[in-house]
């Protein structure tokens, strides 16, 4: 453990306070101001966070009390922080009002049904948040790259999804589609983690493995998902997640925007930064540049 490293194998010498404090006495070494500041910086955000976490009861109280439905999905490649940004999503919220939905590999009955059925059993009940950690969009990225699904099938997919997701709307419910967006280095950044960190080594698959070998087929498949899939009615909104904090922050406002919820704290700037939000046509204007980069530098190099 880094705190063993730190102080000493000694619990009692660990939870002592004046210990701690004669840690500053003398020149402290790099390693443990660091480590200081690691935990100043999580202890930061969270309270930041905490301001919105307090909203967010209050929009579960709207919902509730209107009994109105919302429905928010998550998506993104693996190790974009969808995971830890649901947990500070959910952490305060009251359990019998949500519930976080995240569906394995389908039965062989399943594989029969059409194919949104196993989510609608899911759908929320009136003063419910359900939300997708995945969701249908699993279709539109993982299925086809791994050979999950038929070309068919994700072309039905593709054609269908847009309208199926308008009548979910005409029912009145809340519907968000929320893309976290993380680049390719720090990808590999948190799989290195996952690799050297025991306390995370659950988090890496076999799939997570390829995700940086497939990198390019999984830019393609979430290019035409971004270009077919976001609507007027249903707009998918980018969240850049480089940083997890800032990602988690903005991803929480998101959410708030999305619904008109009595008692909203006006002293809270619930306004987004529009350097890690945007929209997926702002996306897709990104996708295009980097890749007219890379196209002229590979003719050069030829």
């Amino acid at each position: 453990m880094q705190i063993e490293k730190l102080y000493g194998k000694d619990i009692d010498d660990i939870l002592d306070y004046e210990n701690f404090l004669d840690k500053f006495k003398d020149q402290p070494s790099e390693e443990f101001l660091k480590e200081v500041h690691k935990k100043y910086l999580y202890r930061s955000q969270e309270e930041a966070l905490r301001t919105l976490q307090v909203e967010l009861l209050k929009l579960q109280e709207h919902l509730e009390k209107k009994n109105e439905k919302m429905i928010i999905l998550i998506e993104g490649r693996d190790a974009s922080g969808k995971g830890g940004a649901i947990r500070r999503l959910t952490r305060y919220m009251n359990e019998k009002h949500y519930r976080v939905v995240a569906l394995g590999k389908p039965s062989d009955a399943e594989k029969t049904q059409w194919y949104f059925q196993r989510y609608v059993q899911h759908f929320p009940k009136g003063g419910e948040i359900v939300i997708f950690d995945r969701s249908w969009y699993n279709r539109a990225m993982v299925e086809p790259v791994f050979g999950f699904c038929s070309q068919e099938e994700y072309e039905t997919f593709m054609s269908t999804v847009s309208s199926f997701e308008e009548d979910v709307i005409a029912h009145k419910i809340h519907f968000l589609k929320i893309y976290f967006s993380v680049s390719k280095e720090e990808q590999a950044n948190r799989f290195h983690e996952r690799e050297e960190n025991p306390l995370k080594q659950w988090k890496l698959s076999e799939i997570d493995l390829q995700m940086q070998e497939r990198w390019d087929e999984f830019t393609q498949k979430k290019y035409r998902m971004l270009k077919e899939t976001n609507t007027k009615i249903s707009p998918w909104t980018i969240i850049r997640s480089d940083d997890k904090f800032i990602a988690r922050y903005n991803a929480i406002k998101t959410i708030l925007n999305k619904v008109d919820y009595e008692d909203r704290d006006t002293r809270i700037n619930f306004t987004v930064d529009p350097e890690i939000v945007t929209s997926a046509e702002k996306e897709l204007e990104i996708m295009d540049e980097k890749a007219r980069l890379r196209k002229e530098n590979l003719e050069e190099k030829n």
